[in-house]
């Protein structure tokens, strides 16, 4: 460890030195700007730009914004790309000491035959290190359709090493990790229940995304919190010349969208709604077997203002909630869950290459459940609020070295309500387990640093460090991160990081149900999570237009938890989770075509996973439920002209792991002939279901209404009607012992129609 800080100080002083040697940098240039779509004038997360002939380039950030320093006065091409844009080139010339500053819009091209932007990219990407990122257009994800909507979380489950607990679950688990050890944040603020109905859809529009990016592991020190991986949403900011929108009607919800132009800057509001009690009222009603009534909708908006050429101000709104009530079966219960996400980041350009973030937010998430059985009544009530300032400052130092810099400050507000006492209302202890009511504050404060160094024209280096503070825990944790990219060969790329994570939440709930998720701090009374991530990649380019990729990875995690489902009460945390640790490794290979009428790409994972926890399986070492082993998808899209456009994938993996019965044992009371059964579990998550696979098909076709661009959607979801095991389970309701397989969603049609304007 000592020898890591002594290496990065080395390099940092040393970077610092040449950055500031009075020649040739006291006469040299800067460029910087934005990149932006023409006709919206939107900013472009991820375009390249590159000087012609030079090793000078970079990528625009987050805000899209670039800046490029330590040009040699003279005459430059300038070529700038992005994905699905027409390729621009400048002709600039540079003085002495000349510092340009440059909004370049770029003209979407419609289709995706930006071939020529690949040179570009591949000598910005020599410089860049991007370790286990996944950088998949957003038209491509929008393009896979899971009963007629399309999905960001369940367009991510077909890279590989993203994993899920079923197919009808939008929750990520990724190498090894479970859903709440992924970060996921939208333009910078946390969300902590990106999924709606019960887990099948997510949370997030994508009409109202622009960027998506994830990181599978070895992620800089700029983001902590988890343990496994980071999902970076940006929302779009609006159209700054014209009112426009989008209305799509689906089978299963309709959305829509508007934008336009306000003041020195744009608005964007976008929002969706299922329609299914409206569907269940033309269905006859059976009081012996009653509908749910339920429902779900989501809120995106955004407001972006230009004070100057250095200033950009941004708010940002999200809200989904979810309501399920049924009565029947002799019990009345509803289920409401929601999320709440208001968030203020205001940017600032001081200098030519001094780039700052600051960012304040306030996000939510609760859930209700009530119950009145037979009068009986009973409420759950947890919610998380938490309010975050955190600011980050972008050094573009020279042109082979980026330093950035910041803070993270949160409180978080956790509350829990349990009433079993029969009546709702109460606030007394009661018979049957009384009331719980708990209120904790705690605050999370952390420090990071990082830089990119290009040590030389093959050899790049990431270094960073994270503090974090734990109030709750009086806890201090240093986390250490380092990432190297080699340019092996023209088109081998070698890559290597290694880092330390922490996390203090924690999360209770179901693999299986995505019903009632409630979230805990770490407590004085179980130990903060730790992993370690080792990764090796390589990034190759066999084909012109195609990327094949090769990642092995390695990883601990340490006092990770398994919810206690024996616990019947209990007042701190480690009365509801076991605690225990894991370890997961494995290979993926991943093949992608970005550019073209053909696009799409190929993923293999071969994952192991085991976990060991003292009081699960008698302290032997397992498997959990969620471990595929082999986890294989294709996802193929094709345009055939300009009306139509076709999509496929197929996902093959192993079966799910389940837990068996060794054998059955009957209680009863001493009066009765008949009792319950009852069954001893085998070795816990020792066994697998069938393999799981499944074929989805879709077909777009575009044309006008009334003149307005439209686009009619066919969406075939599990076209051979193969109806995987949701799980399995021992049947001892009778004399013999039948063990029963509850199955999937069988073949689901659906059609869509969606209209520009």
């Amino acid at each position: 460890m000592k020898f890591f800080f002594l290496i990065i100080i080395i390099i940092f002083s040393v970077s610092q030195l040449k950055a500031l040697e009075p020649e040739p940098m006291a006469i040299n240039a800067t460029f910087n700007g934005y990149v932006l779509d023409s006709a919206t004038n939107e900013t472009l997360v991820g375009a390249t730009v590159a000087f012609k002939g030079t090793k000078l380039g970079t990528y625009t950030n987050k805000s899209g914004y670039f800046s490029i320093t330590n040009i040699i006065p003279g005459d430059y091409t300038i070529i700038v790309s992005y994905l699905g844009y027409e390729k621009k080139i400048l002709k600039i010339k540079f003085g002495e000491r000349e510092s340009v500053r440059r909004e370049i819009k770029l003209k979407h091209d419609g289709i995706k035959t930006q071939e020529i932007s690949v040179e570009a990219e591949r000598e910005v990407e020599k410089r860049e290190i991007t370790i286990s990122k996944v950088n998949v257009p957003i038209e491509q994800l929008k393009e896979i359709r899971i009963g007629g909507e399309s999905d960001v979380f369940r367009s991510l489950q077909f890279l590989p090493g993203v994993l899920t607990s079923s197919q009808i679950s939008s929750g990520l688990y990724i190498r090894g990790g479970s859903p709440d050890q992924n970060l996921i944040l939208v333009d910078g603020s946390v969300v902590y229940n990106p999924t709606h109905l019960f887990g099948f859809i997510s949370t997030f529009n994508s009409d109202a995304i622009k960027d998506v990016e994830l990181i599978k592991g070895g992620f800089p020190a700029e983001y902590g919190g988890r343990l496994s991986s980071v999902l970076n949403l940006t929302q779009k900011d609006g159209n700054q010349n014209n009112i426009d929108g989008t209305v799509s009607l689906g089978a299963l919800s309709s959305k829509a969208s508007l934008e336009g132009p306000l003041f020195n800057g744009s608005w964007f509001i976008s929002g969706r709604r299922t329609y299914l009690e409206i569907i269940k009222a033309f269905i006859p009603d059976d009081p012996t077997s009653p509908l749910p009534d339920f429902h779900f909708y989501d809120l995106n908006v955004k407001i972006s203002q230009n004070f100057g050429s250095n200033d950009k101000l941004f708010i940002s709104g999200f809200m989904s909630a979810d309501a399920l009530a049924m009565d029947g079966y002799g019990m009345n219960m509803s289920l409401d869950i929601g999320n709440q996400l208001l968030s203020t980041k205001w940017t600032h350009i001081f200098g030519d290459n001094l780039f700052t973030v600051l960012n304040f937010s306030y996000s939510k998430y609760k859930n209700r459940f009530f119950g009145d059985q037979s009068g009986y009544e009973f409420l759950i009530d947890n919610n998380i609020t938490d309010y975050t300032v955190k600011g980050s400052v972008e050094w573009f130092t020279s042109d082979v070295l980026t330093t950035k810099f910041g803070f993270e400050s949160t409180k978080y507000t956790f509350g829990y309500l349990q009433n079993f006492t029969g009546d709702a209302d109460s606030t007394s202890p009661g018979s049957n387990g009384g009331t719980l009511n708990l209120l904790v504050d705690d605050w999370n404060h952390s420090l990071f640093g990082q830089l990119n160094y290009r040590v030389f024209d093959l050899l790049s280096l990431q270094g960073g460090l994270r503090v974090n503070y734990w109030m709750q825990r009086n806890l201090v944790t240093l986390e250490p991160r380092i990432a190297l990219r080699y340019q092996f060969q023209e088109n081998i790329a070698l890559k290597a990081a290694w880092g330390i994570y922490h996390q203090n939440l924690r999360l209770a709930t179901m693999p299986d149900f995505s019903f009632f998720d409630t979230w805990l701090p770490t407590d004085s009374t179980v130990p903060a999570s730790k992993s370690n991530h080792y990764i090796f990649s390589i990034e190759t380019n066999p084909v012109e237009g195609y990327d094949l990729n090769f990642d092995v990875y390695y990883k601990t995690m340490n006092n990770i938890n398994e919810i206690n489902m024996n616990s019947l009460e209990g007042s701190t945390v480690s009365d509801v989770f076991y605690i225990g640790n894991a370890e997961s490794y494995g290979v993926e290979v991943f093949l992608q075509k970005k550019f073209g009428n053909f696009t799409g790409w190929f993923g293999y994972s071969l994952g192991y996973i085991y976990a060991k926890f003292p009081q699960i399986n008698n302290g032997n070492e397992f498997r959990p439920k969620y471990d595929r082993r082999h986890d294989l998808k294709l996802v193929l899209q094709y345009k055939l002209n300009d009306e139509w456009e076709f999509g496929g994938s197929f996902t093959f993996q192993s079966g799910q792991s389940y837990t068996g019965a060794t054998s059955r044992f009957q209680s009863r009371l001493i009066d009765q002939n008949y009792g319950r059964g009852k069954i001893f579990p085998s070795q816990r998550f020792g066994l697998r279901l069938p393999p799981s696979h499944q074929l989805n098909i879709s077909a777009s076709y575009s044309f006008t209404t009334f003149g307005l661009p439209s686009k009619l959607i066919l969406d075939v979801y599990n076209v051979y009607n193969r109806r995987d095991i949701w799980f399995r389970y021992y049947n001892t309701q009778k004399e013999e012992t039948n063990v029963e397989d509850v199955r999937l969603l069988p073949i689901l049609p659906s059609i869509s129609y969606e209209l520009k304007f």
